[in-house]
């Protein structure tokens, strides 16, 4: 029992498991931060649509209209995480030791690729209120 207590607690030293890649970096923090916070901006019109579009309704969908005053709060914080997402991703990328996961360019790239890909979904998201009612005619 002890041997294999040793070999699962020293699992974390080997290869890919190591700390330093386990701990997220703050561009992918402030990437979510931003999808979330455009989540956030939208709840009070694009939410309650695609759930009452998946079949989920009662009272609570329309109280999320009353999240509408909070939506430039949202935003506000949606740009922040954005803005310091890309400050860190392209202006000032974190100095990364040789050998570690950071230092490879395909974790950079695919960093950069998911802060397109959620910024994208966030702006449409944010905008919403705005296209969807001639969309919906």
């Amino acid at each position: 029992m002890a041997r294999m207590r040793l070999l699962l607690d020293s699992a974390a030293g080997y290869g890919a498991y190591t700390r330093a890649v386990l701990k997220p970096a703050p561009e992918s923090a402030s990437i979510a931060a931003g999808a979330v916070s455009a989540l956030g901006a939208s709840s009070c019109c694009v939410l309650p649509l695609v759930l009452v579009s998946a079949g989920v309704g009662g009272a609570w969908v329309a109280q999320l209209r009353s999240l509408e005053r909070f939506q430039w709060i949202f935003i506000a914080a949606a740009l922040a995480a954005f803005g310091y997402a890309f400050y860190r991703l392209y202006l000032r990328p974190a100095p990364c030791a040789p050998g570690t996961a950071c230092a490879s360019p395909a974790v950079r790239r695919n960093q950069r690729i998911a802060f397109w890909a959620t910024l994208v979904t966030a702006k449409a998201l944010v905008l919403a209120p705005f296209y969807v009612p001639y969309l919906l005619g």
